[in-house]
């Protein structure tokens, strides 16, 4: 992970927002993905339930912006992802969204 932060909101829950290799590896590029929660234990929870195991919060380095606060404010999920491309980052997502690595064969015969 390159890149993570947070928000605290006026009703006192946070929008964890980081920026994560994309499912195809590095090649694939970077995603952004947004989660809002009651804390920030509970947010990294959610995104590890969704089967991003490694997902870490390491200080608040690049926290989400106010369109990126907005944008998961107003999803009703809460939990949101875009490719992180400068050039045309794209609609913001839903989790269910969100493409999955693709699972290796079995090795044998």
């Amino acid at each position: 992970m390159t890149g993570g932060g947070y928000a605290r909101q006026p009703d006192g829950s946070v929008v964890v927002a980081l920026s994560l290799a994309g499912p195809g590896g590095a090649q694939a590029g970077r995603i952004r993905v947004l989660v809002r929660a009651g804390n920030r234990a509970r947010a990294l929870t959610r995104l590890r339930n969704l089967g991003l195991r490694a997902v870490y919060l390491r200080g608040n380095a690049e926290p989400p912006t106010p369109d990126e606060v907005t944008a998961v404010l107003h999803h009703p999920d809460g939990l949101v992802w875009r490719e992180a491309v400068a050039a045309d980052p794209g609609f913001w997502q839903p989790a269910t969204m969100l493409p999955r690595p693709r699972a290796a064969a079995p090795a044998g015969g």
